[in-house]
């Protein structure tokens, strides 16, 4: 089961007729899809560990879709709303998309074109989720070295060699074979070529 097919379709829309058919639509096709007869119900449950994408009618009775997408952006949500319009114009589209929206459809709409917009978005939900966790396991990892194994990365980081290091700090060589091969092991990596791979995201 890939990441789209395990996370989740949140369908927004006061049209009980549309949200049953989108429901019924996105689960064909192997989604989890929830369904919300308003904005407001919605934001009841929102979390902030909700995983999924929106997929939200525009106008609605209570709040419409634009000031959900912006009550959830002001909660610190972030995730990515697809809108779907009977009425839509191009300056809606415009500032929707400006606000920061992932699509705007107009209905009528193909089935299958809807289908796979909301999977290339959680798709890409997914390649954000677990670019961020490698992220944080790479901060943990770099708290974890003490601050003369931190020079020591550093300078090996510059491509310095165990002597010219040596000479840098001010400590024997055997030293920095010692410190070398902690932060080696504190990071995870066999080698520096693994360790300026890993860290490459934080260098300029």
């Amino acid at each position: 089961m890939s990441e789209a097919a395990r996370a989740r379709v949140f369908v927004v829309d006061d049209d009980a007729a549309i949200r049953d058919s989108l429901v019924w639509l996105f689960r064909s096709r192997g989604l989890l899809a929830l369904s919300f007869s308003s904005g407001e119900a919605f934001l009841d449950t929102w979390r902030p560990d909700l995983d999924g994408c929106i997929v939200a009618d525009i106008r609605m009775e209570g709040i419409g879709g634009l000031e959900l997408f912006d009550r959830l952006k002001q909660q610190g949500s972030r995730l990515p709303v697809v809108f779907l319009t009977g009425h839509g114009d191009v300056p809606m589209a415009v500032s929707a998309l400006k606000r920061g929206a992932r699509d705007f459809i107009e209905k009528p709409f193909n089935d299958n074109d809807l289908v796979d917009i909301v999977i290339a978005v959680l798709d890409e939900q997914a390649v954000l989720r677990a670019a961020e966790q490698q992220s944080l396991e790479r901060d943990h990892r770099l708290d974890r070295l003490t601050a003369r194994e931190r020079q020591v990365l550093d300078l090996l980081l510059e491509g310095r060699l165990n002597k010219q290091i040596a000479d840098e700090l001010g400590v024997s060589m055997r030293t920095v074979e010692v410190h070398r091969a902690r932060v080696f092991e504190k990071m995870g990596v066999r080698n520096a070529v693994e360790l300026a791979s890993q860290l490459a995201p934080r260098r300029p």
